[in-house]
C-alpha cells in the first residue's frame, strides 16, 4: 500500500499593527534625521553669514560714530599716507619731520601715544587697504564685548598707537565679522594706519609668523619675539604694531602673527 502524506496546512499571520508601528518609526526616524539636517544647516547659516553680517554692519555704524564724534566726515576709500624709506630691520625708531603752517606734526614727526580708554570701549579706526579693511578698535579682547562685534581689539597692556612698546591686536578670522581673514595676504611694505580723535599713526608691515603655539605671548612682548620660534621676531626696542589670529581656518589651534613698524605720525 501507498503511504498516505498528509499536507500539513501552514498558517500565516498577518500582524498589521506591528507593521504599521515600525512604518511609523521608521517615518519619525526620517523626519527627525531631516529636521536635525536643517538646524544643523541653519546653524552653519547663521555662523557664516548671519554673525558676520550682523557684525560688520555694527562695526560700520561705530566707525561712524567714532568719525562724527571726532567732528570728520566719513572716509572713502582708504588711503597710503606713509613715505617710501622704512626703518632697518632691527631700529624702528621714529625719525624727526616737518611741521605743516600749522604747526601740527607731518612726516614722522613724534605725536603723543593714545591714552589707554576703558574696557570694551572702541576709541581708534584701523585701516588697512591691502585687505580692504576698515574696523574700529577696542580695549580688551573679549568675546562679547569686543570681538564678536567684529572690532579689532587691544591686548590691555600693551603699548596704545604711537607709543613706545607693542601696539597688540587680535580679531577674528571667521565668523563674527572676520576683520582679520586675510592677514595672511599682507607683505612687507604694506600699509596700515591707526587712526585716533587727534593723530594718525601709519605702521609699516615688516615681518610674518605664519603659525605659532596659541599661548607664544612673546609675540605680543614690548619687543616682539616669538617663545616658540626665538629666531622670528626683533631684538631692539622700538614702535610696532602686531596683528594676531587664529590659523588656520575655522580653528583656534594655532596663532597666525603679522608684525609692522611705526613710520609715520600725522596730527589731525
Amino acid at each position: 500500500m501507498r503511504a498516505v502524506r498528509e499536507r500539513i496546512p501552514v498558517v500565516v499571520q498577518h500582524n498589521p499593527r506591528g507593521r504599521l508601528l515600525a512604518a511609523r518609526g521608521l517615518w519619525t526616524g526620517a523626519e527627525l534625521v531631516v529636521t536635525l539636517g536643517i538646524v544643523l544647516l541653519l546653524l552653519v547659516a547663521h555662523q557664516l553669514w548671519w554673525t558676520n553680517r550682523q557684525a560688520r554692519a555694527g562695526a560700520a555704524h561705530t566707525v561712524q560714530a567714532l568719525q562724527h564724534d571726532w567732528g570728520e566726515p566719513a572716509p572713502g576709500p582708504p588711503e597710503t599716507v606713509v613715505p617710501e624709506s622704512t626703518a632697518d630691520d632691527d631700529s624702528p625708531a621714529v625719525g624727526a619731520g616737518e611741521k605743516g603752517e600749522d604747526g601740527k606734526g607731518r612726516g614722522t614727526d613724534p605725536a603723543p601715544a593714545a591714552t589707554a580708554p576703558r574696557r570694551s570701549q572702541a576709541y581708534a579706526v584701523i585701516r588697512i587697504p591691502r585687505i580692504g579693511l576698515t574696523a574700529p578698535v577696542a580695549q580688551g579682547i573679549s568675546r562679547s564685548g569686543v570681538l564678536d562685534k567684529g572690532y579689532v581689539g587691544h591686548y590691555p597692556g600693551t603699548a596704545q598707537p604711537g607709543g613706545s612698546g607693542n601696539f597688540a591686536l587680535a580679531a577674528h578670522r571667521n565668523t563674527h565679522g572676520e576683520p582679520f581673514r586675510y592677514i595672511n595676504r599682507l607683505r612687507r611694505g604694506d600699509r596700515l594706519t591707526v587712526e585716533t580723535r587727534d593723530t594718525v599713526y601709519t605702521y609699516t608691515v615688516d615681518k610674518t609668523l605664519p603659525q605659532t603655539g596659541a599661548g607664544d605671548s612673546g609675540v605680543v612682548a614690548a619687543v616682539p619675539r616669538s617663545n616658540v620660534k626665538p629666531y622670528v621676531g626683533y631684538r631692539a626696542a622700538g614702535s610696532y604694531v602686531t596683528l594676531t589670529t587664529c590659523t588656520p581656518e575655522f580653528t583656534s589651534r594655532y596663532r597666525l602673527v603679522v608684525w609692522g613698524k611705526l613710520t609715520d605720525v600725522r596730527g589731525k
